[in-house]
């Protein structure tokens, strides 16, 4: 398939981590759902409530997957974009592959880690290794660009 895509490789991570996204979606609404049918009300009734106003109101295990969710639309739009910059530039192959796909897997972890267990040292060393991973595809386009 790779083949198929050549540098537009790239693409299948991204696409990846989307349907990573929204299994953590529904892993938050499996967990959180139960959880609010079981709160107290009048927590629940403050107008403009968010979700993370339900930390301390829900349990904190309920609410891991959560935060989770919430850390996948923060530093994963620089994964998207920098990875659909680089299948536009025609160097979603090789190492930029190779470098996308590892930062897929780490932020995978991240949310298995954070969802389940929770340990900051763990989720720490999985978000350094994967924001190295950005690093590593923004100075490959940035060579690509340079050699343009």
């Amino acid at each position: 398939m790779t083949e198929l895509l050549g540098s537009r490789a790239i693409l299948v991570p991204v696409v990846a981590l989307v349907a990573w996204t929204l299994i953590m979606l529904l892993w938050m609404y499996a967990k959180r759902m139960p959880a609010l049918a079981k709160a107290d009300k009048s927590a629940l009734s403050k107008p403009g409530l968010r979700g993370n106003d339900l930390d301390g109101v829900l349990d904190d295990k309920v609410q891991w997957s959560a935060h989770n969710y919430n850390h996948l639309m923060e530093q994963p739009t620089i994964f998207y974009a920098i990875a659909i910059s680089l299948a536009l530039l025609g160097a979603g192959g090789g190492i930029s592959l190779i470098f996308a796909w590892l930062y897929v897997g780490f932020r995978v972890a991240h949310s298995i880690t954070q969802a389940t267990v929770n340990l900051l040292p763990i989720r720490f060393m999985l978000f350094i290794a994967s924001s190295l991973c950005l690093f590593v595809l923004t100075i490959r386009a940035i060579m690509v660009l340079a050699q343009a």
